[in-house]
């Protein structure tokens, strides 16, 4: 099991999702700022009134009035989700923009202690021979 999320994390490009992550974390802000922004539309839960005549005589008009006031919860609903999951895709940019800092800086360490460890082993060998 192991071996194969150590091939999966071999092949990933961690160059171009280092490049990348401030993209994605910009991109998410304004796709928060723009969606953020946009009210939701007014759910009303009954349509405009239709003279009782006309309700009467066309059964039809009522109809349709009963699935533009669905349509328009729908619409509502549809919304809420969409704002929901832009804060979603903005919090994930933001995490993965501070797990690529993390990273860039474990990989600035890993090469500090790997000139370390080369400098004692020249160091030990020098003393050696």
């Amino acid at each position: 099991m192991a071996i194969g999320w150590l091939t999966v994390l071999k092949m990933v490009p961690w160059g171009e999702v280092i490049d990348n992550a401030p993209k994605v974390a910009n991109g998410a802000k304004k796709l928060w700022q723009s969606v953020g922004k946009k009210s939701a539309p007014a759910a009303s839960g009954t349509a405009a009134p239709v003279h009782e005549a006309l309700r009467t005589e066309l059964p039809a008009v009522a109809a349709l009035q009963n699935q533009v006031a669905e349509l328009q919860v729908a619409v509502a609903d549809l919304h809420q989700q969409m704002l929901v999951s832009s804060e979603l895709i903005q919090s994930l940019a933001n995490q993965n923009t501070q797990l690529i800092k993390r990273v860039e800086i474990n990989r600035v360490r890993l090469l500090w202690l790997a000139a370390w460890v080369l400098g004692l082993t020249v160091a030990l060998a020098s003393q050696f021979f």
